[in-house]
């Protein structure tokens, strides 16, 4: 019995809507390309351009505490580094990332956009990622995240609605296997198409998961709700790549608590 990826996605800069990919490759011991790669730093908090030091994401903005983020649908282009963003189908932003100007004219829309006084810092340090579990370590800042939708779909059964399995943001959807038989999955070898990944952390859920992706309204405690009908507020495992490899949906995918 073997599951099969349904979705690719990456979230260039943190925060900010996901985009789907139709394949991705992965490096030993490296995360998706430009996966969060980009962060509006807070302009009151710790990073400074070119720290290296992984800080928490309470000092970026993001969805966890401003949900007016997910009203933007944004791309980046990584040939070019430019950023689009839309609202309403309407383009409202275009700058390019890698360039002065670009990144103020970015922060600048933002500061606007969540009505901020002094404008964001926009981060990037190369060579690292800035991931909720980058305070981990920089072996876990490079792992990949994965959610399974029949788990998606179970909490949704018990309450009463369908949930849109992009609030959980990760970078590979998959589909086939039991309703949270991810959460064996630490230490364990998950197979991708030719990848190997390994299990090395189960996802806790935070309030990012309560904002609804096409609304960017807080319309359930998701965290809550998990604990209430499962007994833990997990959804989702992060995986280190073992074996790189070309991932396209349509993927098998397999583990040992697959059955």
């Amino acid at each position: 019995m073997a599951g099969e990826i349904r979705g690719l996605y990456v979230h260039p800069v943190k925060g900010l809507s996901p985009q789907e990919l139709s394949s991705v490759t992965l490096e030993p011991g490296c995360g998706v390309p430009y996966d969060r790669a980009f962060a509006l730093a807070r302009p009151d908090g710790k990073y400074t351009p070119g720290l290296a030091e992984p800080l928490p994401k309470t000092q970026f903005f993001m969805l966890a505490r401003n949900a007016s983020l997910a009203g933007y649908r944004t791309r980046f282009d990584p040939e070019t580094g430019v950023l689009c963003a839309e609202r309403d189908g309407r383009t409202v932003l275009e700058a390019t990332l890698t360039t002065d100007d670009g990144a103020a004219a970015v922060t600048t829309f933002f500061a606007e956009a969540l009505g901020l006084s002094t404008p964001p810092v926009l981060a990037r340090v190369d060579g690292r990622r800035f991931t909720d579990v980058s305070v981990v370590s920089d072996a876990m800042m490079n792992a990949v995240s994965l959610v399974n939708l029949a788990s998606v779909r179970a909490l949704g059964e018990r309450l009463g609605t369908e949930l849109d399995p992009r609030r959980f943001r990760a970078n590979l959807y998959y589909d086939g296997l039991p309703a949270f038989s991810e959460r064996d999955l630490v230490g364990e070898e998950i197979t991708v198409g030719d990848l190997r990944l390994r299990g090395v952390l189960a996802t806790k859920r935070c309030a990012a998961t309560e904002v609804n992706p096409d609304t960017a309204e807080r319309d359930i405690d998701l965290p809550r709700r998990l604990h209430q009908e499962f007994g833990h507020n997990e959804m989702g495992i992060y995986a280190e790549v073992v074996t790189g490899g070309t991932v396209r949906p349509a993927d098998a995918v397999d583990h040992p608590v697959a059955g």
